[in-house]
């Protein structure tokens, strides 16, 4: 951004040289978004010419309509500056190619709506409302307590009315950050902050906004003759702009509204005595705002608040972050169960479930949250599953409601499932019409008919079920355990209440999220060659797959790695975190092939619980353990490494892979024995070797 002042007092021929300067040294090294910003007094056609030669957007200060401009923009004599900035907008409405967007100052003098019409009517590509320049040492004028907010929100509701046609920078970052989206102004949403400032004499400075605080406030006593940019980027007044939520004080931290709002413009926080360590001076007005556009907006109803995402992207989740995952789910399945009844087909069904739902909707939840009733929504949807089982979805929901009802089943493979309570396995080519009455249900004209219910697994008050009937769990790319034998069942029982209690002490933080949501173990069957075998299948939230390993402590490594899959599907079923139409192939540590952008991603999350899984073992032993979890933090490391080399997250994924970092780089500096090192790094290289990987 070349700005001021005003630039375009250094003339056409230096904004030329300077330009051209900037293009031959950086383009091909980066891609360059240059862009200038004027009061417009100067702007004229051969300015816009050179603009054009170099491709440079041209942003103008512009206050409303001319009482409001002229309110603060005339010249030192006193004379309007309106007209000539006027004349400076349609030249650029000519030469749309150029022009970037109007930049208004508030004054609540104004009026707001004649502010707003007169600049939607000049056809900006954007406008936005800057906030004047204060601090709790220089408040702004205040002729009522959030006269800031009562004069947006003016402009607000006109603009919702009339379909949001010009997109308003302030708004617009409101709307997305309630989304669990990033921001498209530093003022407001909780991403790090990435502007300096290049004085003419060479000198790095932060955000010229610091000014308002105190004299000398941007400096950094860094110039480019002597220092590069990351030294600036170590600098304590850029990293303090880096933190996010943790970068804020206690009463923003606690603020409902502290995704959208962020704390406001780090400069607009100054107060003697505590520095930046407050909310914004203008923080009443921002509460009022934020609170006022999300009531106004019918808001997606699962986003994501900045705390879970938070929680999540270190790889963790407690109850609370588990909740928001799963009520995004339930509203995803039903929107694919009704995607399956258009298809046509078993409207009983349909209807004795949207009855149930009427009268019972938390028996229709549980059978619904069982995760492979997705699985056979989306293999309807493209053509591969039964569309009669919606039947069976019912009769389970009717069952759990105790209401009675008489509906035909839906055979799969051989038996006729009941999601949540098991399977009866009857004579093939049977009717399979079921009869639920007075509490109870039986399979009609099948007396030798063979009941299956569902078996559960339970260790210090957590259960699952240990699913072993449903037809629809073949998703996992592995085979499956056919029905298990009592004593097969048992050693499950066994292994699994060794291995949650070792969750529970060493991994509480993987324990709070596991204990809200997983809700299902699927039996694999055990894999011919040895080896442990396990899987999380895309469409079945809260079920993870394992063949059951030799001992508890792997079968707890396996449940927290695979229900990291569990959890990052269902975040990607909420939010985007890279761009999905991304093509590139990734080298992942723990596969032989490349991997797309998401499948590295995957990846990567699950081996941040594998990481630290090793970690905590290796305090109960040396060996092996210490190896693995050297291996395994370097790999995943390097991982996060490629993921943002990609240039392929939006910015909500750099937040959260940044999140990611966070939780392994304090693990490489973690002593490891020396031996223990060397293996792993030998062990690594075979991999890549291996994988022919660059």
């Amino acid at each position: 951004m070349l700005h001021g002042g005003e630039p375009l007092l250094a003339g056409r021929a230096k904004l030329g040289r300077v330009i051209a300067e900037l293009r031959g040294q950086l383009d091909g090294l980066c891609d360059l978004d240059l862009r200038v910003h004027t009061n417009g007094v100067l702007l004229d056609d051969a300015f816009l010419d050179l603009f054009a030669e170099h491709s440079v957007l041209v942003g103008v200060s512009l206050d409303g309509d001319r009482v409001a401009n002229d309110r603060h923009r005339r010249y030192a004599d006193g004379r309007s500056s309106y007209d000539r900035v006027i004349r400076a907008v349609e030249l650029l409405r000519r030469r749309r190619d150029l022009y970037a967007g109007l930049l208004c100052t508030m004054d609540v003098a104004n009026d707001p709506l004649a502010v707003y019409r007169a600049l939607a009517e000049l056809d900006p590509p954007r406008i936005d409302f800057l906030l004047p320049h204060a601090t709790w040492d220089a408040p702004p004028p205040r002729p009522t307590a959030t006269a800031y907010a009562d004069w947006l929100i003016q402009i607000f509701d006109v603009w919702l009315e009339e379909g949001a046609r010009v997109p308003v920078r302030m708004f617009e970052s409101i709307l997305r950050t309630s989304r669990g989206e990033s921001s498209l102004t530093e003022s407001l949403g909780l991403e790090p902050t990435d502007l300096v400032v290049i004085e003419t004499d060479g000198a790095y400075e932060q955000a010229d906004s610091l000014k308002v605080a105190f004299d000398g406030a941007p400096s950094t006593g860094l110039n480019v003759v002597t220092d590069d940019l990351d030294a600036v980027a170590a600098h304590t007044g850029i990293l303090a702009r880096q933190q996010g939520l943790g970068g804020l004080c206690d009463t923003c931290r606690a603020c409902p509204v502290v995704d959208s709002c962020g704390g406001g413009l780090y400069a607009h926080r100054y107060r003697t005595g505590s520095a930046f360590a407050n909310p914004s001076v203008y923080s009443a007005d921002l509460l009022k705002l934020i609170t006022h556009v999300r009531h106004r907006i019918a808001m997606p109803t699962h986003a994501l608040p900045n705390d879970t995402i938070e929680a999540l992207a270190a790889g963790h989740g407690g109850e609370a972050d588990m909740k928001h995952l799963l009520a995004g789910q339930r509203t995803l399945r039903r929107g694919l169960l009704a995607g399956v009844h258009t298809h046509g087909s078993a409207a009983d069904g349909w209807d004795l479930l949207t009855r149930l739902d009427a009268e019972h909707r938390g028996a229709v939840d549980t059978v619904l949250d069982h995760p492979y009733v997705r699985e056979w929504a989306a293999r309807c949807l493209t053509g591969g599953g039964h569309l009669g089982y919606l039947a069976n979805i019912a009769a389970a929901a009717a069952v759990r409601a105790g209401v009675d009802a008489e509906i035909v089943l839906q055979d799969v493979d051989g038996v006729f499932h009941l999601p949540t309570l098991g399977a009866f396995e009857a004579a093939p080519g049977s009717d399979g019409r079921l009869l639920v009455k007075d509490e109870r249900f039986t399979l009609v004209g099948h007396p030798d008919a063979v009941w299956h219910p569902v078996r559960t697994l339970e260790a210090n008050g957590f259960t699952v079920v240990l699913e072993d009937t449903d037809p629809h769990r073949h998703s996992h790319g592995h085979p499956v355990a056919g029905r298990l034998s009592e004593e097969e069942a048992d050693a499950w029982q066994r292994a699994f209440s060794v291995a949650w209690t070792l969750i529970e002490t060493d991994h509480p933080d993987y324990a709070a999220g596991l204990r809200a949501a997983l809700s299902t173990v699927v039996p694999l069957a055990p894999p011919s060659a040895g080896g442990d075998v396990s899987s999380a299948a895309r469409h079945a939230f809260g079920s993870v797959a394992i063949a059951l390993p030799e001992d508890p402590a792997t079968l707890a490594l396996l449940l927290m790695h695979e229900f990291q899959h569990v959890k990052l599907g269902a975040v990607l079923d909420m939010v985007d975190l890279y761009d999905r139409g991304h093509a590139g192939l990734y080298y992942a540590p723990w596969r032989p092939d490349l991997r797309p952008l998401e499948g590295l991603l995957q990846g990567t999350y699950a081996h941040l619980a594998v990481s630290d899984f090793w970690r905590a073992r290796r305090r109960a032993a040396g060996g092996r353990p210490e190896v693995q979890f050297a291996l395994w933090r370097k790999h995943t490391a390097d991982a996060i490494d490629s993921l943002t080399g990609s240039q392929a997250l939006t910015p909500l994924g750099t937040r959260f892979v940044a999140g990611m970092r966070r939780s392994v780089e304090p693990w490489l500096a973690e002593p490891v024995p020396a031996e223990a090192t060397a293996m792993a790094a030998e062990l690594a290289e075979r991999h890549r070797a291996k994988s022919g990987a660059q």
